[in-house]
C-alpha cells in the first residue's frame, strides 16, 4: 500500500512507520522536518506546514492517510478536506479523552463525549484537549465520510514514550531500595505498548477498516499493584515496595498521574478513566506483548535516550525519601 504518514518522526507515528515498512509498504512522510530529520532516509518525505502550507500534497495520491499529529480542529479539518480525494481512507489518532467524563466504569465507544463552549480556541490545556480532539475525529469524518478509522487509544507506553508517564516506575523499580508507591494498589491502569498499537493499526489499515476503536490495555484486568510488582519481579532489582495513603498523598500535595505516574485514585473525578472496554478493537485483531517485556525495553531505550534518562513524570528522590521518612514517622510500617 501506498501510505501517507503526517508527522512520523515522534513516538506512535515513528513506530507506525516502522511497522509499515517492516510489512513492504511504500511510505511518504509529511511534516515541517524539525524532529528527527535523519530518520528513515529509505522513504519520501516531503516537507510543509498543516498550518497554511501544504503544497507538496497537491496532485498526489494514496492508499491511506496516517494522521498522528492533528490536535486543532482547524488544522485537522483543512488537511483532511485537502486529502479527500486523494486516499481511500483516512487514519486518525484520537484519544480516550474525548470523553464528557469519567464517573462510569467500562465505558466503550458510543459514550457520552466532551463539549467546549467556545469551538475555535485553539490553545490545548487539560480542559481543552478532549473536547477538540472531538472536534478533529468530526472534521475528519465530514471529509472522508465512510472512510474513516479514528482509534482512541489510553496510555501509550514504551520505548520513545516523551512523557515518561510508565516509564518512571520501571526506572524507579530498577534503582531499588525503599519504593513509595502509591494508594492501597487497587486502583486501574490500562496501558499499551507502542508497538503493539503501531502494528495492530497497520493492520486495520491494511483491511480498510473504519469505525472508531478505543485502543489500550491488556486485555485482563491491571492494577497499580500488579504492575508496580511486575517492576520489581521483572528488573529483579528488590525493590521494597510502601504503599502510601491517598490521603497521605493529598495532604502532601502529590498530584496523581504527574508525580506519580500512572496512578488515577479512586476518589478523583477521573477515578474510571482507566476502564476503558476496548472488547471492539481485541475482537478486531488487536494483541498485546507481556508487560515484562514493555518494562526491560523501556529501561534499555532509556540509557540511549538524547539528552539522558532525566524524567518529565515522577518524583524527585529527596521529595520521596521525604515522604517516606513522615509517613514511616506517624507510625506506619513498610510494605
Amino acid at each position: 500500500m501506498k501510505l501517507l504518514v503526517l508527522g512520523g518522526t515522534l513516538f506512535l507515528g515513528k513506530h507506525l512507520v516502522e511497522s509499515a515498512l517492516s510489512r513492504g509498504h511504500e511510505v511518504t512522510l509529511f511534516n515541517r522536518g524539525q524532529h528527527n530529520p535523519d530518520i528513515f532516509p529509505e522513504v519520501e518525505k516531503l516537507q510543509g506546514n498543516r498550518d497554511g502550507n501544504m503544497v507538496a500534497l497537491q496532485g498526489r495520491t494514496w492508499d491511506a492517510v496516517l494522521d498522528t499529529s492533528g490536535y486543532v480542529p482547524r488544522i485537522v479539518g483543512a488537511s483532511a478536506n485537502l486529502l479527500a480525494g486523494s486516499a481511500n481512507l483516512y487514519m486518525f489518532i484520537s484519544t480516550i479523552s474525548v470523553y464528557a467524563d469519567f464517573t462510569s466504569p467500562n465505558f466503550d465507544e458510543n459514550y457520552k463525549l466532551g463539549t467546549i463552549e467556545d469551538e475555535t480556541i485553539e490553545e490545548i490545556t487539560g480542559e481543552s484537549y478532549g473536547p477538540l480532539k472531538v472536534l478533529c475525529e468530526k472534521a475528519v469524518q465530514e471529509a472522508f465520510p465512510g472512510k474513516t478509522l479514528i482509534v482512541r487509544p489510553g496510555l501509550i507506553v514504551g520505548p520513545d514514550d516523551p512523557t515518561d508517564r510508565f516509564t518512571y516506575w520501571p526506572r524507579r523499580v530498577a534503582q531499588g531500595g525503599e519504593v513509595l508507591a502509591p494508594g492501597d494498589g487497587n486502583d486501574p491502569v490500562q496501558v499499551i505498548d507502542v508497538r503493539d498499537l503501531a502494528d495492530w493499526t497497520i493492520r486495520m489499515v491494511e483491511a480498510n477498516q473504519t469505525g472508531i476503536y478505543q485502543a489500550t490495555g491488556p486485555d485482563y484486568t491491571l492494577t497499580m499493584k500488579n504492575m508496580v510488582e511486575q517492576c520489581v519481579e521483572t528488573t529483579g532489582s528488590g525493590a521494597d515496595l510502601t504503599w502510601v495513603s491517598t490521603k497521605f498523598l493529598n495532604e502532601k500535595g502529590i498530584k496523581p498521574w504527574a508525580d506519580m505516574p500512572s496512578w488515577i485514585p479512586a476518589d478523583s473525578k477521573m477515578a474510571y478513566m482507566q476502564t476503558a472496554d476496548c472488547r471492539k478493537a481485541i475482537e478486531a485483531g488487536l494483541t498485546f506483548r507481556p508487560l515484562s517485556e514493555t518494562i526491560l525495553d523501556t529501561l534499555s531505550w532509556l540509557v540511549t535516550r538524547p539528552g539522558g534518562p532525566e524524567l518529565k513524570a515522577g518524583i524527585k528522590r529527596d521529595r520521596e525519601t521525604e515522604l517516606l521518612q513522615e509517613w514511616h514517622s506517624q507510625g506506619n510500617a513498610q510494605a
